[in-house]
């Protein structure tokens, strides 16, 4: 490879999928683990390496971006800890490099939606490709309404690869079939598709250090909170049991009602209790932990007797 010349690499996240990609792998993939995005810059750069017949090392990612809705203080403040969530979620983003463009999110027919994210990060990313002259243009995303973008990116002669995942699962609180699929028109219209659910899997089984890096170690990073945001684990807990109820559930964690806060939990931190026959308003006995945040979260939980 001697005379290999850079490649620019740009990153573009389609922040709401993200999101459900990687709580998909923390709380129903049988890895239980959710993605990092710093193993994540690091995996593109050795696909995009690869792709191209070059080294990892020439490959510099020189700008990511996440794109997402975002619910105002006022709403947010009235979900348990969603400030604190968004908050560390953002620290993640900005410790690696990601710049953040949020929108608000509409109320529509008494729905929350996203409303034009879609748009926001196809100009962002034709503007920036435009100035900057991406060698690869890297998308996070499934939605087939890239697909003009991908167009415009390749008559400007940049390249493209998609990150995309096709999954589906069964909700253990709605008992819904989950379906998430990534278009095909968009499969068909990158330069360089890579369907991750299959590409994680093998390398999971070989053992592939890139494949494992892509993940948030347990030991460093145990608890994971709402909207993706990691947290610290738990320091041990007090010897005093107490008793509430089930407050929310969501796919492999929910909230216990407690004051002044309600209390976090996974799970893990379940007793002799399958978290699929766990029902909003079942009375439990718990233990409470302070995290490194200074939070309580919720342990050794058991019903209550």
């Amino acid at each position: 490879m001697a005379g290999a010349t850079a490649l620019k690499v740009g990153v573009f996240y389609d922040g709401s999928y993200f999101t459900h990609v990687s709580n998909y792998y923390n709380y129903v993939h049988p890895h239980r683990r959710r993605i990092h995005i710093g193993g994540l810059h690091d995996y593109i750069r050795h696909m995009v390496g690869e792709r191209e017949g070059t080294h990892p090392n020439l490959c510099h990612i020189i700008d990511a971006h996440f794109f997402r809705g975002r619910f105002t203080a006022r709403e947010a403040n009235e979900k348990p800890n969603q400030l604190y969530y968004d908050r560390v979620f953002d620290d993640v983003l900005m410790y690696n490099a990601v710049q953040t463009h949020y929108l608000p999110v509409k109320d529509l027919m008494g729905r929350k939606r996203e409303k034009g994210i879609d748009v926001l990060m196809a100009l962002e990313t034709y503007e920036l490709c435009m100035l900057k002259r991406y060698d690869i243009v890297v998308l996070i995303a499934s939605d087939g309404d890239h697909v003009p973008l991908v167009r415009k990116l390749h008559a400007l002669g940049c390249k493209t690869m998609l990150l995309g995942w096709d999954f589906e699962f069964t909700d253990q609180e709605s008992g819904e079939v989950q379906v998430t699929k990534t278009s095909t028109d968009l499969w068909n219209e990158v330069s360089y598709p890579m369907p991750m659910h299959d590409l994680i899997d093998e390398g999971l089984r070989d053992n592939d250090e890139v494949v494992r890096e892509l993940f948030v170690l347990r030991d460093t990073t145990v608890r994971e909170g709402e909207e993706g945001a990691p947290m610290p684990a738990a320091l041990p807990v007090d010897d005093e049991r107490h008793r509430s109820t089930v407050m929310s559930l969501h796919n492999g964690y929910g909230f216990i009602r407690f004051p002044d806060n309600n209390l976090f939990f996974l799970r893990d931190d379940l007793i002799d209790i399958p978290f699929a026959e766990l029902a909003v308003g079942d009375e439990l006995e718990f233990n409470v932990a302070m995290n490194a945040k200074g939070q309580r979260v919720a342990k050794r939980i058991t019903r209550a007797s």
